[in-house]
């Protein structure tokens, strides 16, 4: 320990400390921020600024939570809204990489789907939803075909693009030492597209919790989705608002769990 601490220099020493103290601040800034925005929200609330039967408040947030965490409702709702989003990410991860590596080994297959994958990513996937429903009913299939929808296409495009721009310098030594498709797929793209795939992951995970959330407001009957158009259905906005903030909270740790997979890769 001595001697890692003997390892460092003094302008080494000071940088690092200015770094933990940068960090530090930022964690403060944003506590305070989130503290005030709270403390001016239930002031405005009880001095009779804002409605709260309209923007609720958080000590009313906090009272629904706890009343439906006596019936375990809540806990119900949430979840399965995080089961469906686990599913459908896996499905998107998947399905996206295998059918970005099929493209990138047939070039004239690529060619003829680019327009239709261009086509689909930038079509509004929620005017899918009724459609979904009428094909396949008002169950947990439509929810996960219509988040499975938003993500795919724009991450197969991103993987294939990626696979696409290996550098051609390797795949020539490749094929020069007697190698195949095969060799370069899995010693040259792959492993290169790593980091684009772990990128991309990222994004997808909160394109998938949007996708079940816009599948659980028109076929579902359990989900926060569900009870957020429950709430607003029957006016009550206590149960909107904390459906908002659980899923605040659940997509910070979705996002933080993708990071915690990226920062293993990269190790």
């Amino acid at each position: 320990m001595d001697k890692n601490s003997n390892s460092i220099s003094p302008a080494q020493k000071a940088y690092l400390e200015a770094e933990y103290r940068k960090h530090l601040h930022i964690r403060l800034g944003r506590f305070l921020l989130l503290f005030l925005f709270l403390i001016l929200w239930e002031a405005s609330v009880r001095l009779g600024l804002l409605n709260d039967f309209i923007f609720s408040s958080p000590a009313r947030i906090v009272r629904t939570f706890f009343t439906m965490a006596e019936v375990r409702s809540i806990f119900l709702h949430t979840g399965i809204t995080i089961g469906e989003t686990l599913i459908s990410f896996l499905l998107v991860t998947v399905l996206s990489a295998a059918a970005a590596v099929l493209l990138w080994k047939c070039d004239t297959l690529s060619k003829i789907l680019e327009p239709c994958l261009v086509i689909l990513n930038s079509l509004p996937k929620s005017a899918l939803a009724p459609v979904l429903i009428v094909w396949l009913g008002n169950n947990i299939r439509t929810i996960i075909v219509a988040a499975v929808s938003i993500a795919i296409f724009g991450s197969i495009i991103t993987l294939l693009t990626g696979f696409l721009e290996t550098d051609p310098e390797k795949i020539k030594l490749i094929y020069s030492l007697g190698g195949g498709e095969r060799d370069v797929m899995m010693k040259v793209m792959i492993p290169s597209s790593i980091p684009l795939l772990v990128s991309t992951m990222k994004v997808n995970i909160g394109l998938c919790l949007v996708g079940v959330i816009i599948g659980e407001f028109l076929a579902a009957n359990r989900g926060l989705g569900y009870l957020i158009i429950y709430g607003s259905q029957v006016f009550k906005m206590d149960y909107v608002i904390l459906s908002i903030v659980i899923l605040c909270i659940v997509s910070a740790l979705l996002y933080r769990g993708v990071g915690v997979i990226e920062r293993k890769v990269r190790r």
